[in-house]
């Protein structure tokens, strides 16, 4: 057994240094992004509230309807609320950019070329789901819920929709559709994976259509409404990736069909070699 050297755990703590100094410069970039984004974005919170309150606005009969805050300093947070949401998505290509950056000179070119398509499809399937949420969920549900205005008991019922509960209303509709939309990724990176096949998904498409509708319920106010429209498009989103699911596995078959083939065909071309 070699002796023990102090020099060998410089040697291998070097390495795990180098990787720790990386990781700080790449948040510290992301960081900065997202505080530069966020001085930004706070700049323009009116103009980007404002783009948030259009469903209501657009809900409430024309020149009718009102935001209000009870508290003094309400309005002030609702929009530093407003300037880090905004912010998060604008920072957010450099902070993918940085982790990607410092996760894939770790990956094979394989792996680098198998997880390209997932990294770029994200943002376009939480764009897509964030959309639906804002030009067609919330301008539904705000119609559904501003429908039970009018007189009750001889007395006026009228909504009137404090800034701060809009705004985590608003919130929880993007991220619900947003992040809901990204199930085909995680799907794909399980098919990808190993760990979940075609034909476990085929087979499990009744569960999948009770935990859509769960998730639905969860994610979503509690109307019946904000619900199915989650949870239509998740099931249409789940046949979708079996689909995708059915060519990427047919493709790896080909595939591994055709190096088998030349590992045969090259055993054969070498034994033929030997003989001669």
């Amino acid at each position: 057994m070699p002796p023990f050297r102090i020099s060998d755990i410089d040697d291998t703590q070097a390495p795990l240094l180098d990787h720790l100094i990386e990781l700080r410069g790449r948040l510290v970039r992301a960081v900065f992004a997202f505080l530069v984004a966020f001085a930004v974005c706070f700049y323009f919170a009116s103009d980007i509230f404002s783009f948030l309150v259009r469903p209501l606005t657009q809900a409430f009969p024309p020149g009718e309807g009102k935001l209000i805050y009870t508290k003094l300093y309400e309005a002030f947070f609702v929009e530093v609320k407003v300037a880090m949401f905004a912010a998060f998505f604008v920072s957010f290509p450099v902070i993918a950019n940085q982790i990607w950056l410092f996760v894939a000179p770790g990956l094979y070119a394989k792996e680098k070329k198998a997880f390209l398509p997932f990294l770029i499809a994200t943002p376009v399937l939480f764009t897509m789901g964030a959309a639906l949420a804002y030009y067609v969920v919330m301008p539904t549900a705000f119609h559904f819920f501003l429908g039970f205005e009018g007189q009750k008991g001889g007395l006026k019922l009228e909504a009137l929709p404090g800034t701060g509960d809009y705004l985590s209303l608003v919130m929880q509709f993007i991220l619900a559709f947003g992040v809901s939309f990204l199930l085909p990724v995680l799907l794909m990176l399980l098919n990808r994976a190993g760990i979940v096949t075609r034909q476990q998904c085929v087979a499990a498409r009744r569960y999948a259509i009770v935990v859509a509708f769960i998730i639905a319920a969860v994610a979503t106010p509690p109307d019946v409404i904000s619900q199915l429209l989650l949870a239509i498009p998740l099931l249409l989103l789940f046949e979708g990736t079996l689909v995708v699911m059915w060519f990427t596995e047919r493709k790896d078959a080909q595939e591994r069909a055709a190096e088998e083939k030349a590992i045969e065909e090259n055993a054969k071309a070498a034994g033929h070699a030997a003989a001669e």
